[in-house]
């Protein structure tokens, strides 16, 4: 028993009445500071580690050391918190006064500084208008009071959809984790601005497509309006959003706004490779969070964590970013988290993300932020350029030419969804894996698999395939019929329709569930003698109504399906 337990528990017995009265004001203030600030961080003495999991099912989990666990608080679960009769200590946040300036925005893009909201929009805005051929401006969505989640693609074509590698950068799904949404504004001005005359930043732009999104939850961060003063974790709901992904132990996880739109998003884009800033520790976090056992690539994950922290550790003060395994961590090591977005992208999207902790303060201090940019920036190219690397080709019918969303995947090597999908637009496919020969199996609903064997994976090097792979013709393909055929029925993963004539050419296709909402709506070109596959990835089990119309005469079939 340590030394606070023992006092602890030596108070209890003798001073009942005095530990009960210290409690009762330590609740008040805890209220108080929830209610005024919007959020309040507490610690609790570590319990071990199945206890701990237990905390992480019903709290936020902010940190976690030997001695002790950090949890932040919101309205919502804050009586939760206290009738769970924890002993804990109200962690203090640091003054506002002096971190918090309002400049102009010329000085705010000399990045020293907080944009105010308006600001930070003309930054983006900025961007996208001086550099049109290399950068657009979207939006992922809207939080949850209506404030647009903006994100920038940065590519040397960017108006278009290329067969490329995608990258995403996002940060501040914490609200008050500030650091990298300020380094994220700058990476993207450092990208555009030296395009002309850095060949690095060219290769990156010229070979792949960079999407940027600096401030994931913009209620939080703003939560006083213009300018950040009091910024809080969750979002405008009192959710956390990096709890808030599903979660396969945990399918009652509900969905908020800004957790719906960037699920949309990130399935529409199926990014190779991404990264996810926090503050709150200095480590580089990857999967799995939420199971014990690694991931199948875990090797591959262990190494890039690696190179970042390594890469920091060159160019920063000394102690910075030397947290558990010097600057790594397997999240499960750390502690478990439930609805994490980087379990999320990588087993349900079969995207390859890390979660980088910058900063040990989470509403980092503005005069500390060059310095965090000037140990990490590197390391974001570096990550950055991944992309480049492993095993890049496209897949396509051996007899028309066409495309293939084929599961790419190592026999006795994947688990637990680690293969990767060619894009169902182009074919197009991007495996990363640690050096070494491997042999690679392509296989799609209609299709003889195939594999290539000792394809060699060299550091920092790519190997290129080019994948035919051929049909088979089922009897149910050939047959004439008056409306659409779905075959397997029930099924899961890809269902084949065999089209009627009048259905054959540029087909939209618009996929209902069962309340009647809009579930996917794209066209299709088909072509006689050959049915259509619908990916069903993305879509839970259920019943389905899909509408084919022919885009040229309006002809119009339709047809059920059920997902088991």
């Amino acid at each position: 028993m340590n030394r606070f337990r023992l006092i602890l528990l030596t108070l209890m017995i003798f001073f009942p009445d005095l530990c009960f009265a210290q409690y009762v004001s330590d609740t008040k203030s805890l209220r108080k500071i929830v209610s005024e600030s919007g959020q309040a961080e507490v610690a609790v003495l570590n319990p071990g580690r199945r206890e701990l999991d237990n905390i992480s099912l019903g709290f936020s989990i902010s940190g976690v050391t030997d001695n002790e666990v950090k949890i932040k608080l919101s309205p919502s679960d804050v009586e939760k918190f206290i009738d769970r009769r924890f002993e804990f200590r109200i962690i203090e946040r640091p003054e506002k006064k002096g971190i918090i300036s309002r400049e102009t925005l010329e000085k705010v893009m000399e990045w020293d500084n907080y944009p105010s909201y308006s600001q930070y929009e003309s930054i983006m805005r900025f961007y996208a208008h001086d550099y049109p051929s290399l950068c657009i401006l979207d939006t992922i969505g809207t939080s949850v009071n209506g404030r647009a989640v903006l994100v920038l693609k940065i590519s040397d074509n960017c108006s278009e959809d290329e067969p490329e590698p995608e990258v995403f950068y996002t940060s501040s799904m914490h609200g008050d984790e500030t650091a990298g949404y300020v380094l994220m504004l700058r990476l993207a001005g450092y990208l555009l601005s030296n395009y002309s005359s850095d060949s690095r930043i060219r290769k990156l732009i010229d070979n792949l497509e960079i999407w940027i999104n600096p401030l994931a939850n913009p209620d939080g961060t703003y939560r006083d309006g213009e300018y950040i003063v009091s910024p809080i974790r969750n979002n405008a709901n009192g959710y956390d959003l990096n709890r808030n992904f599903p979660d396969p132990g945990f399918p009652g996880i509900v969905q908020q706004k800004e957790t719906l739109d960037m699920m949309r998003f990130l399935s529409e884009r199926r990014f190779a490779l991404s990264a996810n800033f926090h503050s709150g520790e200095e480590v580089v976090n990857y999967p799995w969070d939420r199971w014990p056992f690694y991931h199948a690539d875990n090797g591959w994950f262990y190494s890039v964590s690696r190179a970042w922290a390594d890469t920091v550790h060159l160019h920063s003060e000394k102690g910075y970013m030397d947290f558990l395994d010097n600057g790594v961590t397997n999240g499960y090591s750390w502690y478990t988290v439930y609805g994490s977005r980087q379990d999320y992208v990588t087993y349900e999207l079969s995207g390859r993300e890390l979660t980088v902790e910058l900063d040990t303060i989470d509403f980092t201090p503005e005069g500390r932020l060059a310095d965090l940019w000037e140990y990490n920036y590197r390391s974001m190219l570096n990550y950055i350029e991944n992309a480049l690397y492993g095993i890049h080709g496209f897949v396509e019918d051996a007899v028309t030419g066409d495309p293939v969303p084929a599961m790419v995947f190592i026999n006795g090597h994947d688990i637990d969804n680690s293969q990767v999908f060619a894009d169902s637009v182009s074919g197009f496919f991007t495996r990363f894996l640690k050096p070494g020969l491997w042999d690679l199996s392509f296989t799609a609903v209609g299709y003889y698999d195939t594999t290539f064997t000792d394809i060699h994976v060299s550091d920092m090097e790519t190997a290129f395939l080019k994948v035919s792979i051929r049909p088979i013709l089922n009897p149910a393909d050939t047959i004439s019929r008056i409306r659409p055929y779905f075959y397997p029925n029930p099924a899961s993963g890809f269902v084949k329709v065999v089209l009627p004539d009048y259905l054959h050419g540029i087909i939209n296709v618009k996929i209902y569930n069962a309340s009647g909402m809009i579930m996917s709506d794209f066209d299709n070109e088909t072509v006689a003698g050959f049915p259509m596959s619908l990916d069903l990835r993305m879509l839970i089990k259920g019943t389905y109504f899909v509408v084919f119309r022919n885009k040229l005469t309006g002809r119009t079939g339709s047809g059920r399906f059920m997902i088991n």
